[in-house]
């Protein structure tokens, strides 16, 4: 528990001081939604590797970290860019090359095996995936299981149920609880305390803030603490889970942040082009990431000012409403 009263840093000394090679990582947001995008390219821009990467159903935060070579495990749901990229492009190509191993839930399990560290429970039992493979596929064996003591002996297990054939349910599933290294989010207002605030789908965020030992805030906006107690009904990630916040306006782009920007349809165009040929990407992470001392300068290269006009959420609606997403 960190109880700091101001725990602003810049961004590239909080990933320093809480991302590690070898850590075990989660970042928040869903596919196209309000990933921590500045703070994945500030991993990649220093070089972090070998990380276990835990993702609900990201998108184009995983496919960046792993085409950024930071990845070597992945527990996921789900990784795509929706219309973009239906699976995302760098995550299946190192699937295919063998250079990350992966290990496959439904959504509803990563939703509880984030619950389950955050409750400080070794798991949580479910029906989900009874009768699927999902049981009988392994992404790691149980001699690298032994090796690593951040990971669970077994992928799941099929038990009894203990109450008999109450409510018509004779077999349970357990999953194991996921306690990361760090947790990375990004959201709309935060105070220097860590007290967080999202507007709209919150995802997975919060049970992965409160299930890791260190978290991680960027935010849009750095607000007075007396902004975020009126309301408090409307704040969502609890200061004492926070370690580090980090004001990034735009933080997410090109994902999307309701109610501050849709997300950016010629630079997901642009990564899809760049991401399907070895080449086209080496130089995109050239140019895009390790040429760009910070977040600003990835948006300046990506159209800058009119860019970010273009994208520019309606008040009304949250979105952009006229945006051309072709």
């Amino acid at each position: 528990m960190n109880t700091k009263d101001d725990k602003v840093m810049a961004l590239s000394d909080a990933i320093r001081e809480y991302v590690k090679d070898g850590s075990h990582i989660s970042i928040g947001g869903f596919t196209i939604n309000r990933n921590p995008m500045a703070a994945i390219y500030e991993i990649i821009r220093q070089g972090i590797r070998d990380l276990y990467l835990y993702a609900h159903s990201n998108g184009q935060g995983a496919d960046e970290l792993i085409g950024g070579g930071c990845v070597s495990r992945l527990d996921i749901a789900y990784g795509g860019n929706g219309k973009y990229a239906a699976t995302c492009i760098r995550f299946r190509k190192a699937v295919q090359e063998g250079t990350i191993r992966v290990e496959d839930y439904s959504n509803f399990q990563m939703c509880l095996r984030f619950m389950a560290g955050a409750m400080g429970m070794p798991f949580l039992p479910t029906v989900s995936s009874l009768g699927t493979d999902l049981l009988n596929v392994w992404g790691f064996s149980e001699e690298e299981r032994a090796r690593d003591p951040k990971m669970p002996n077994q992928k799941m297990i099929v038990m009894d149920n203990p109450f008999g054939g109450w409510m018509d349910t004779p077999k349970v599933v357990l999953v194991p609880a996921i306690q990361p290294d760090v947790t990375i989010l990004h959201v709309q207002k935060a105070d220097k305390q860590g007290t967080g605030r999202i507007h709209g789908l919150t995802f997975a965020d919060v049970e992965q803030a409160k299930s890791a030992k260190h978290v991680i805030l960027t935010c849009e906006e750095l607000v007075d603490t007396a902004v975020l107690r009126r309301n408090p009904d409307q704040n969502n990630i609890p200061f004492i889970h926070v370690d580090a916040v980090v004001p990034v306006p735009h933080g997410a782009l090109p994902t999307a942040c309701y109610g501050y920007y849709d997300y950016d349809p010629a630079c997901l165009l642009h990564y899809v082009k760049c991401a399907k040929d070895d080449d086209l990407h080496r130089e995109y992470l050239r140019k895009f990431i390790h040429g760009t001392k910070d977040h600003e300068g990835f948006i300046a290269l990506n159209g800058g000012r009119e860019r970010l006009d273009r994208i520019k959420a309606d008040p009304e609606t949250g979105y952009a409403v006229n945006l051309a997403r072709g």
